[in-house]
């Protein structure tokens, strides 16, 4: 009895440690402003469309600083995390409001936030490319690659995936509209 008790404490104990290491990619003020949005598709899609916008941006600051910190490896590794993480949350948040039904001004406001979405992607998509050319030119920054490296690429797959779904649902016509326009 002692042993299984002992398991569980242990077992508890190892998903707590590993819990907490997990890092949330929003500060709470943005994580409120996503819950106060939860019922607003396009409202809810813009949030994180401008959530990782800033992320994108402090890529930006961090590797065009002229006296670049010393982990700044590091902190571009948590932010493409973060990026990568928002992405998945985009996707997430565009695939349960599709597979829902929704009102014509729903989803006329749904294909807003689609397209914004798109438009964003492609931004996102300049601003890694950009990220990537630095690379080639910056010898400082090609010396923090080796910190980031395997989580850029997984941005880059996750922006990928994520403007493919976007300009997928942009094409879609559900059920509903085609009768509409049948009428």
């Amino acid at each position: 009895m002692k042993t299984a008790t002992r398991l569980v404490i242990l077992l508890l104990l190892m998903v707590t440690v590993a819990s907490a290491g997990k890092r949330d990619p929003l500060t709470e003020a943005e994580a409120d402003q996503i819950r106060h949005a939860a019922l607003e598709p396009q409202t809810r899609l813009k949030l994180y469309i401008k959530f990782t916008d800033a992320r994108l941006a402090s890529i930006e600051t961090l590797r065009s600083t002229p006296q670049p910190a010393a982990d700044r490896g590091r902190k571009i590794h948590d932010l493409l995390e973060d990026f990568t993480t928002l992405l998945d949350e985009i996707s997430d948040n565009l695939d349960a409001y599709q597979g829902r039904p929704l009102t014509k001004d729903d989803r006329k406001d749904f294909r807003k936030g689609v397209k914004a979405v798109m438009e964003a992607c492609d931004q996102w998509d300049g601003k890694m490319k950009a990220l990537q050319s630095a690379l080639e030119t910056d010898p400082g920054l090609k010396k923090d690659y080796p910190d980031f490296r395997f989580v850029l690429q997984d941005a880059e797959d996750s922006l990928k995936s994520t403007a493919e779904m976007a300009r997928e649902y942009s094409e879609y016509k559900d059920v509903d509209e085609k009768s509409e326009k049948k009428k």
